[in-house]
């Protein structure tokens, strides 16, 4: 469904006149719906790790490259997210804080484990990769909308752009939204849009996979101490 249509459905309850185009539209009323629609498929985007933007970088180690740009369509990294590298059986350590980061950059630590953090609009990883090897890691991508034909991108700039999330539940945002904006009562459309945003939340994740036995190593476990510790 195209945001023309999902905006389109959207007016027959919030009291609009059904438009027959929207983002070439100078009416006040269709630039407003515009930005509401804008703003929900982004909130909805950035509301949940969604598998559908999930996608996996890759960088290749040259022995000198320690900054390394993000990918184009960099949004973000998972919550739980990390760096796997084929020269290790581990992940690479994140060093979150950035002091810690800077503090161990001074005092020139020899790392045991490649570290890695992220500030500047890049990531940061210490010591530099080795030649030839690689570092692969999840993130999650800002193209939230697909076109007629061509590319996904990150907003909606024509009127057959489709939000490449669940239709039905950007226009319950932009419901609730605009009657929020408009001072109306919208308690009810924010919790329809609430309780479907959850529905196709747990359906996201997938079916659980069933473990027997005990693990080897327990979940989230990360290098206690990722630098050489040096001996008298």
């Amino acid at each position: 469904m195209t945001i023309l249509s999902v905006a389109q459905d959207a007016c027959k309850v919030i009291g609009l006149d059904v438009p027959s185009s929207l983002l070439s539209s100078t009416d006040r009323e269709h630039v407003e719906l515009v930005a509401i629609a804008s703003e929900m498929a982004q909130r909805i985007a950035r509301g949940h790790e969604w598998q559908l933007f999930a996608r996996i970088h890759t960088l290749t180690g040259d022995a000198t490259t320690e900054d390394w740009s993000l990918p184009t369509d960099y949004d973000r990294m998972p919550v739980k997210a990390q760096l796997w590298s084929s020269a290790l059986d581990s992940a690479l350590s994140p060093i979150p804080d950035l002091d810690r980061w800077l503090s161990l950059d001074i005092q020139s630590f020899d790392f045991v484990v490649n570290a890695w953090t992220i500030y500047g609009g890049l990531m940061h990883i210490k010591p530099a990769l080795a030649l030839a090897v690689t570092v692969k890691f999840f993130y999650q991508s800002n193209l939230i909308v697909a076109p007629a034909s061509g590319t996904n991108k990150t907003d909606f700039t024509l009127d057959t752009d489709s939000f490449r999330l669940d239709e039905q539940l950007l226009k319950l945002g932009i419901i609730w939204r605009w009657k929020e904006a408009k001072g109306q009562a919208y308690a009810e459309w924010l919790d329809d849009f609430e309780e479907l945003k959850e529905r196709l939340v747990a359906r996201d994740k997938g079916s659980r996979v069933l473990r027997i036995g005990r693990p080897r190593m327990p979940s989230g476990v990360q290098q206690a101490y990722p630098q050489a510790i040096p001996f008298p």
